[in-house]
């Protein structure tokens, strides 16, 4: 079983911190801001073990070094990160199994936001770490890969069951919800989820995390090869998903 601290940094990242319960094992999930991490730590009493990064931006792995050195931390993510940001002391690729204590995730492929991103799922505790490949109402921006790549990402995600706890890293739900009630105005479950948004950020409360359920029901980036969605946005019904999917993209970026 799983203990996650989630709490604010920099702008609008989260920071995760993640303990195996069997163990007390800890690990953070990205680093964007050692200076926060570490109060989060020290506040909670607990040792980071380990670092697990998802991708190489710099508000995800810039904190790597200075954690390892003040907590001994050891570090894994894809070789993007070890390549671009910081060395790490294991590289891990897609299928493989990561273990924290006695807690079990499979590092599963999401690349489109960059070529390497990974996400951590922990099955057993149906909780998935996505850093930026997927957000409440959004996806990453398609900084290197494809439209088709992303799509075959997000479509991975979409395989989790409905009842998965994601945890992603940027509070951009409200922006996004704003665009999202352009696509779907006939869905009703997106509206009132769209309301709920609302009240929560009025009150500065976390949209984050959700669920592959929610996502499922309301998200156009997910939804793009729906028919409603289709329509919405101009794209034939004979048209591959993620030619759909690159369409919501593309609006979202000029949006």
């Amino acid at each position: 079983m799983l203990t996650i601290h989630m709490f604010p940094c920099l702008s609008d990242n989260y920071g995760f911190l993640v303990r195996d319960s069997a163990t007390g094992k800890v690990a953070c999930i990205d680093t964007p801001d050692a200076t926060a991490i570490l109060a989060e730590a020290n506040k909670l009493g607990w040792r980071i073990d380990e670092i697990w990064n998802t991708h190489w931006h710099p508000d995800h792995a810039s904190g790597n070094q200075a954690i390892e050195k003040a907590m001994g931390a050891v570090s894994l993510g894809p070789e993007e990160v070890h390549a671009r940001i910081s060395p790490l002391a294991r590289i891990v690729k897609p299928g493989e199994i990561v273990t924290l204590g006695e807690s079990r995730a499979e590092v599963m492929d999401v690349a489109g936001h960059t070529l390497g991103h990974i996400a951590f799922h922990f099955a057993e505790d149906q909780v998935a770490f996505v850093g930026d490949a997927l957000f409440a109402l959004g996806c990453g921006r398609l900084f290197e890969g494809t439209a088709e790549q992303a799509w075959n990402s997000l479509s991975r995600l979409m395989t989790l069951p409905d009842t998965t706890t994601i945890y992603c890293a940027h509070e951009y739900t409200a922006a996004n919800a704003r665009f999202c009630a352009t696509i779907e105005t006939d869905n009703v479950a997106l509206m009132s989820r769209i309301e709920d948004i609302t009240r929560l950020r009025a009150n500065n409360v976390p949209t984050v995390p959700t669920t592959i359920g929610l996502e499922r029901a309301t998200n156009p980036f997910v939804r793009a090869d729906h028919p409603s969605v289709r329509a919405a946005i101009g794209v034939a019904s004979d048209a591959a998903a993620y030619e759909a999917f690159a369409r919501v993209r593309q609006m979202k970026d000029k949006f």
